[in-house]
């Protein structure tokens, strides 16, 4: 009995240590344009007080920047190709073409739908840089490119639609004429065929690049749950970097034949990619401006060369949009960007997340609400571990009706610790009765259970989701609190206090987690009784904070758990 109590403890409290600590805690090739390496393209950028991070040259890194400008002046400045489809609106600067003006009108800050919608990209001069660039490197020191500062023409409509692609030219006078050819599809993705012209009377190599920019990390909560940050997925192999290990390591590269490279926040991706045929370089950088810090992820192709008369092209993506894995599997499939799907964090227990994830959004479709998709899982989870979980309830219901026998022993041999140990164990020998068999199944439903908690926890889907009662956004923390009698009072928690924060949902869990142990057979030991009376009040403070979805699936499992082991007892003639 005692082994039995030992590593059902151990399993439990390990499980509440890493939830706390989770919540807690050719010519040779040219170098591609960053933050620390100049490049000529990049010298009037930089000259004329650009934040571009194309390239920042070693004379004005310690010059502070510009004071930001409001974002919507600066997307006034300048010209711009707008941007309108189902999805996103936003524009496209003309002055070096990058993708900076960026809003997802599907999703909003808050749950209130007058919030303002969220504005993922944004100009260099504005208060949060993050953009994407596309361009061309050469190893010429003399041959003119397109720059931060080229201005492009518009050949077509001046508005990029998912109906109407745009085309930019711009030509260096010299011979060569740069084109882009921009189309949006309903989503959030967007195809450049980039084409160089070349008719002056030598040839020509240059190397395509492409980039995600962005100065200052965003506001988040640094957990070991969940990457946020630079990440790209390389020869098939995905790539994290943590933002503080790139200001450590200032850079690193990778070599790869197709991929793509971006950065991510949990819900949202800026990424870019080439022909997935075309072979890769692959560079994450940080630099520091200032007091600022500026973090970029690029990749540069294989030479080009461009005889005299001819023409060529490489395709490029830009994808600047929310993470639904549906989506994401779609471009891989499409465009044969390689696991694009690895964006998000599914994390180590990947071939059961993907497949959990799935599951929910199939149910949800079905049932059309996101909490009632996570009850009808919890059931489906339920009826697939239901053999396990009969020998872990028949086990711990045969040592409750042995319970008042152990009682004897422990009173008959108080004085004699071994000869109470082998009088239990003649005990489970005559009854049948394995204390550990419990154990097993605890152990092999451990990773359905983090595989669960970390697709609730990451999906998109989840976001903003309402549920029936007082329950607005299942992503979010239960809103009431039984300090204010839940919403009766005129009171609201000071910050300094939010740990007590005690909202309903996470009340029933705990609830349902006392009844549980009331079910399950008393530990000899008076410690661990007084240890396991205790559970049920540190998990519902630790839970009180978790994502509502998250509390609603641990107090519905209970429940089923209650309902399943009762039934049981009830069986095997055993009283409450």
């Amino acid at each position: 009995m005692n082994e039995q109590r030992n590593t059902f403890l151990a399993i439990v409290l390990s499980l509440g240590i890493l939830l706390g600590w989770q919540y807690f805690f050719a010519p040779p090739p040219p170098p591609l344009p960053s933050a620390e390496t100049p490049t000529t393209p990049a010298t009037s950028d930089a000259a004329a007080g650009n934040e571009s991070p194309v390239a920042l040259p070693a004379a004005i890194e310690s010059a502070l920047p510009i004071a930001p400008v409001d974002r919507a002046e600066v997307v006034a400045e300048g010209r711009r190709l707008k941007i309108e489809t189902p999805h996103v609106k936003g524009s496209l600067s003309l002055t070096g073409a990058r993708f900076d003006d960026m809003t997802l009108i599907g999703y909003r800050e808050t749950t209130d739908p007058a919030s303002p919608a969220i504005e993922l990209l944004s100009p260099a001069k504005a208060p949060k840089p993050y953009y994407a660039e596309l361009g061309w490197l050469s190893a010429d020191s003399a041959l003119a490119l397109p720059t931060a500062d080229t201005t492009w023409s518009v050949a077509g409509p001046d508005v990029l639609t998912d109906r109407t692609p745009a085309t930019l030219t711009w030509s260096n006078g010299a011979g060569l004429t740069f084109t882009k050819s921009i189309s949006a599809d309903k989503d959030y993705m967007f195809t450049v065929e980039q084409t160089v012209e070349n008719t002056s009377s030598a040839p020509v190599t240059l190397f395509p690049y492409a980039l995600v920019s962005r100065t200052d990390k965003p506001d988040f909560i640094d957990i070991y749950l969940l990457h946020m940050g630079p990440l790209g997925v390389f020869n098939g192999t995905l790539k994290e970097v943590d933002y503080s290990e790139i200001e450590e390591s200032k850079r690193e590269t990778v070599d790869s034949t197709g991929g793509w490279i971006g950065i991510t926040d949990k819900y949202w991706l800026t990424a870019v990619a080439f022909d997935p045929t075309l072979k890769v370089a692959a560079t994450f950088s940080h630099a520091t401006v200032g007091n600022r810090n500026r973090y970029q992820t690029d990749i540069r192709g294989d030479a080009i060369t461009i005889a005299p008369g001819e023409k060529k092209s490489v395709t490029s993506f830009v994808f600047a949009g929310a993470k639904q894995v549906e989506l994401l599997d779609g471009y891989s499939d499409t465009l044969g960007i390689a696991r694009f799907d690895l964006a998000i964090d599914f994390g180590w227990f990947y071939f059961l997340t993907k497949p959990f994830l799935y599951a929910l959004i199939w149910l949800r479709g079905l049932l059309g609400d996101f909490g009632l998709a996570i009850l009808a899982f919890t059931v489906l989870l339920r009826l697939l571990a239901y053999p396990l979980a009969n020998k872990q309830f028949e086990s711990m219901t045969k040592l409750k009706k042995l319970q008042p026998e152990m009682q004897k022993l422990q009173e008959r041999h108080a004085n004699d610790r071994m000869k109470l140990q082998e009088a239990m164990m003649d005990l489970y020998k005559r009854e049948k009765a394995n204390p550990l068999a419990g154990c097993l199944p605890i152990l092999i439903q451990i990773p359905v259970f983090f595989a669960l908690y970390k697709v609730l926890f990451v999906s998109i889907e989840m976001r903003h989701a309402p549920f029936y009662g007082w329950i607005r956004d299942l992503s979010d923390m239960d809103p009431t609190n039984v300090w204010n009698l839940f919403g009766l009072l005129p009171f609201t928690m000071p910050d300094m206090l939010s740990f007590l924060h005690l909202g309903a949902w996470p009340l029933i869990y705990g609830v349902t987690m006392y009844l549980q142990q009331k079910m399950n057979p008393a530990p000899a030991d008076p410690i661990q009784a007084k240890v396991f009376m205790f559970l049920p009040i540190l998990f519902t403070f630790l839970l009180a904070s978790f994502p509502s979805g998250l509390v609603i699936y641990w107090a519905w499992s209970n429940v089923l758990g209650m309902a399943q082991q009762w039934m049981i007892m009830r069986r095997m003639g055993v009283k409450m």
